[in-house]
């Protein structure tokens, strides 16, 4: 997702050090347990419950797997949509205007 490897790359022009660059982005990784990509949301606990269906990859695995099941995917699509768009633009920038003050110095 080139969303994320934007996101991958404003948090490495953060980072002090290669080591810590590569521990940043290693949480993204975490993203997919707290989706619905294992079981469904209805089993989950409330709190993790609300944070499994407001995250980026739900929608995207919601969206995959109706289109692979021929099931109706309802919104979720839309909302993949809108969540990676929105991560990449965000992402962009903020890698832009971190690398612009990092080289400026």
């Amino acid at each position: 997702m080139l969303a994320l490897s934007w996101l991958a790359a404003a948090l490495g022009l953060l980072a002090g050090s290669v080591e810590s660059a590569g521990i940043m982005s290693f949480f993204m990784l975490f993203l997919p347990y707290l989706s619905s990509a294992f079981v469904p949301t209805d089993t989950m606990p409330g709190f993790l419950r609300a944070v499994s269906e407001h995250q980026p990859v739900t929608p995207v695995i919601e969206t995959v797997r109706g289109l692979l099941s021929g099931t109706a995917i309802g919104s979720s699509a839309l909302w993949a949509v809108f969540w990676s768009a929105g991560l990449l633009v965000v992402a962009f920038v903020g890698a832009a205007l971190l690398f612009r003050h990092r080289t400026r110095r």
